[in-house]
C-alpha cells in the first residue's frame, strides 16, 4: 500500500526548518522558487505561484507582515492578515512548503542590520514613506539567503519595489533571478492589492479613476514629444475631482532606472500613489516600450 502523500503546503515557522526542506530538495537536483508574500493573498500573488511553478519544481510562498517596512504604526495593525485562507488557495494550486515565521524569528532581539538600496529608494514610495523600501530590501535580502532560491518572482504593481530588489540582488552577488510579473487587474482596471479588501463600497467605485487616468496619460505621452508636466498636472487635477485626497505622487520616470523624464522619449513608465480616506492606492502603467 502506498503511504499517503504529504499535504501540501507544508507550513514551516524556523529558518531552520526552511533550511532543512531546501537541502533535501538540492540533494536531489531540484530548482527552487520562491513566491515572498504578506498575506491576505488575492489573484495576483496566485499569479506569481503559477509562473513560478512552470519554471521551478519546487515552490516556497512566504507570508511575513513585514513591520520594518511599516512607517505607520496603525497601517501595520490593519493590514489584513487571514493565513488560514492563504494556506488554502496555496493548496489548491499544489505549492510545496509555506514559510510564515514570526515577527522574534525573523527578527530576534539585539538585530540591528537594514539594507539600502541607495538612488531607486529615494524617491516615489521611498520618498513618501520614509525606511519603506530599506524594510523590503532587508526583509526580501533575508528571504534570499534563507531559501537559497534559483528564482524569486515579483508582481509589476510593485514596479520600485521590483527595481529595488533587483538591484540589491545584483550588488549583493546572491545567485537569484529575479522574475517580473504584469500587474492583475480587476474589470475595470482597478489593480489588485491586499489593501483594497478595506475599501468600501463608496471608494471602491471611486478606485477605477486612478487606472483611468493613468492609461489617458499613457496615450498622451507614448508620443515621446508631450511635454510631462503640463499632463502630469491635468491628470492630478482629475485625480482630486474623482475624491483622491492627498495624491502622494503622479510621475514620469524612466523604466530603468526610474530618473524622472519631461518626456518619454525612452522607455518610461508613469507613478501614481493616492489616497481613499484611510486606504492608500498606489499603480503603474507603461509608457511605450517600457522595459
Amino acid at each position: 500500500m502506498d503511504a499517503p502523500s504529504e499535504a501540501k503546503p507544508v507550513t514551516v515557522r524556523r529558518i531552520h526548518a526552511l533550511r532543512e526542506k531546501v537541502a533535501g530538495w538540492r540533494q536531489v537536483g531540484e530548482s527552487i522558487a520562491i513566491v515572498p508574500t504578506m498575506g491576505a493573498l488575492h489573484e495576483g500573488h496566485l499569479e506569481l505561484v503559477r509562473r513560478a511553478q512552470a519554471d521551478c519544481a519546487r515552490v516556497i510562498a512566504t507570508i511575513f507582515v513585514n513591520p520594518i517596512q511599516f512607517n505607520q504604526a496603525d497601517d501595520l495593525s490593519r493590514y489584513p492578515r487571514d493565513e488560514a485562507g492563504d494556506a488554502a488557495k496555496l493548496a489548491e494550486l499544489g505549492v510545496d512548503l509555506l514559510f510564515a515565521p514570526p515577527p522574534q524569528e525573523f527578527y530576534p532581539e539585539g538585530f540591528q542590520t537594514l539594507v539600502s538600496v541607495a538612488g531607486l529608494s529615494a524617491c516615489l514610495c521611498g520618498a513618501t514613506r520614509p525606511g519603506h523600501m530599506e524594510g523590503v530590501a532587508t526583509v526580501v535580502a533575508k528571504l534570499f539567503l534563507q531559501s537559497q532560491a534559483d528564482r524569486a518572482y515579483f508582481g509589476e504593481k510593485d514596479y520600485q519595489q521590483l527595481m529595488v530588489v533587483r538591484r540589491m540582488a545584483h550588488d549583493l552577488d546572491i545567485p537569484v533571478k529575479i522574475e517580473a510579473v504584469p500587474t492583475v487587474r480587476e474589470a475595470d482596471g482597478v489593480a489588485l492589492a491586499s489593501r483594497n479588501r478595506r475599501l468600501t463600497p463608496a471608494q471602491r467605485a471611486q478606485a477605477p479613476a486612478l487606472y483611468r487616468a493613468l492609461s489617458t496619460l499613457a496615450a498622451r505621452l507614448a508620443a515621446g514629444t508631450t511635454p510631462a508636466q503640463a499632463a502630469l498636472a491635468q491628470g492630478r487635477a482629475e485625480l482630486a475631482q474623482a475624491g483622491f485626497d492627498p495624491i502622494d505622487y503622479l510621475e514620469l520616470r524612466a523604466a530603468g532606472d526610474l530618473r524622472p523624464l519631461d518626456r518619454a522619449d525612452r522607455p518610461a513608465r508613469l507613478f501614481a500613489a493616492a489616497w481613499l480616506g484611510e486606504i492608500r492606492l498606489i499603480d503603474n502603467l507603461a509608457v511605450g516600450n517600457a522595459l
